[in-house]
């Protein structure tokens, strides 16, 4: 059974899209949702600097059309028949919203529209106030977790194989790299503009909510994971409802894996820009093949994953 993910943000790097723009389609494609998000995704994804693409309204809408950029090379040249035996999809954060639009949930339109004026949102919540996220790696969770709460900071990511991801003010963030955790080995700030997925985005989640209540969206048509708590959603308006409130709430990365492998996940693939999620997967579910799709380079061999990890539509012959 095979798991398509989709990374969030910090993820990106400079000129990540370039080797992505030699296949058939992909520059024609960025450029159309260039023009529906306001962004020129092709500018950013291939000549902007790592402080250009920092920038929450920019690295949002570049990473989820990185995400959906690949997953249509990916289903191309005879693998599409594999699209619809996957056994689930699912993102990390901002990821979620790659992974609606690959469950169907959301048109490839729809899901760029969402994603500009979400970082729009978030980028205007994080500069009411100096904050940001870190990541802490080691030690037992549930100290972690305490420990975090004392500083008044909010365990935002819960990625499991041992790491937490905390999130607050610069005051806070600044006690915790003096207080660490007992056990955790380090504590790394993260490249992001604020504390997402906390109560600092509230008025993020005002201004998409109006915004949702009008977007065309569809049941899923395969096992779409939520990592608000790591459940499998079957309704596509409960999606939409999801990807609204998952912006003040934090992500249960670590739900999501155990779910993964309840439904039996002997493969897992994320898309680009790929290696995030694939490496946390690989201390969390040993003996789970994963890949991720960093470069055009990596295509043949992820479709030869969904060859033999992907379950067949019923009438469709596996490849």
């Amino acid at each position: 059974m095979l798991v398509l993910v989709a990374p969030g943000q910090g993820a990106q790097k400079p000129g990540f899209l370039t080797p992505w723009l030699d296949l058939p389609g992909v520059t024609e494609r960025l450029t159309w949702w260039s023009a529906v998000s306001g962004l020129d995704l092709i500018h950013y994804g291939t000549k902007a600097d790592e402080e250009e693409i920092r920038d929450t309204a920019v690295a949002q809408p570049l990473l989820v059309a990185a995400g959906l950029a690949s997953a249509h090379a990916l289903f191309s040249e005879g693998a599409e028949s594999h699209r619809d035996g996957l056994g689930a999809s699912a993102g990390h954060s901002v990821g979620e919203i790659t992974a609606a639009a690959v469950a169907g949930v959301l048109t490839d339109e729809a899901a760029m529209v969402l994603v500009r004026r979400r970082g729009l949102a978030m980028a205007e919540a994080a500069a009411q106030a100096e904050t940001g996220m870190a990541a802490v790696l080691g030690g037992e969770q549930d100290d972690v977790v305490a420990h975090l709460t004392k500083l008044g900071l909010t365990p935002a990511n819960v990625n499991g194989a041992g790491q937490i991801v905390a999130a607050g003010t610069a005051e806070q963030l600044a006690a915790l790299a003096e207080d660490k955790p007992e056990g955790v080995r380090r504590v790394v700030p993260l490249k992001v503009a604020g504390a997402f997925h906390t109560e600092h985005m509230a008025p993020a989640v005002s201004a998409l909510q109006t915004l949702v209540e009008g977007a065309p969206v569809a049941d899923p048509r395969l096992p779409y994971v939520s990592n608000r708590d790591g459940q499998v959603v079957t309704s596509g308006s409960e999606v939409a409802q999801r990807l609204v409130a998952q912006v003040s709430n934090p992500v249960r990365w670590d739900l999501c894996m155990e779910t993964f492998q309840k439904l039996g996940a002997t493969a897992i693939i994320e898309v680009a820009p790929g290696g995030t999620l694939v490496g946390i997967a690989k201390r969390a579910l040993p003996g789970v093949k994963t890949l991720a799709l960093k470069t055009p380079d990596d295509l043949e061999a992820a479709r030869a994953l969904i060859a033999e990890h992907a379950v067949p539509v019923a009438g469709t012959p596996a490849e």
